[in-house]
């Protein structure tokens, strides 16, 4: 079947719809385990770089779970395919022009680094939220910890299931010390210079 696809150029670009945005776009991906925090922050920078006028788009794991991912599991499998599966809409939104924040746990390197293959590694900041597996458990914002200890969720990251800290990321926040807001402004000063085209 792939023989019978063949790539259609559109006349405009990227670099067009940089232009039209006056701004750069690429991914802010978020990784870490469940509760540490990614998402309340994804949501914080976002709010900011929005009411500086920025074309944002937020991806978050529960949500994309609820809907294009609603097939797969929480094998290993079918957590490779729901990183694939976001790293493409990701590719898709940079090239129009957004500035893309993922949300995800993304337990594996090897899956993040394909993310960062799939949309290149200019367009790539790897954000570690540095949260205890204790602080996690404590937190318990959605009781999964609490469902996996009894036994009602298997494969549970961080548990059952282990989460590889990133070796070399861009940012590391570590939410027991940081607050959301000194979280986002030390983003945004690391975005800054890759905020202009």
């Amino acid at each position: 079947m792939s023989t019978n696809i063949k790539k259609h150029s559109y006349k405009t670009s990227v670099t067009d719809r940089r232009k039209l945005n006056e701004h750069n776009s690429f991914l802010i991906w978020f990784t870490g385990l469940s509760g540490s925090g990614k998402s309340t922050i994804a949501n914080a920078l976002e709010e900011k770089l929005h009411n500086q006028k920025f074309k944002t788009y937020v991806l978050d794991g529960d949500n994309i779970r609820k809907n294009l991912n609603k097939d797969l599991s929480f094998s290993p499998n079918d957590r490779k395919e729901n990183i694939r599966r976001v790293a493409e809409v990701s590719k898709l939104m940079i090239d129009a022009g957004l500035i893309v924040i993922a949300a995800f746990i993304s337990p594996y390197r090897k899956d993040r680094e394909n993310v960062k293959a799939t949309v290149q590694a200019k367009n790539f900041i790897e954000v570690f939220v540095d949260t205890s597996l204790f602080e996690c458990e404590r937190r318990d914002v959605k009781g999964l910890y609490k469902k996996s200890k009894k036994g009602e969720i298997t494969n549970m990251t961080g548990l059952s299931s282990p989460y590889e800290v990133p070796l070399n990321p861009d940012i590391v926040i570590k939410t027991e010390e940081e607050s959301v807001d000194l979280a986002v402004d030390k983003i945004m000063s690391f975005i800054k210079p890759k905020l202009s085209i």
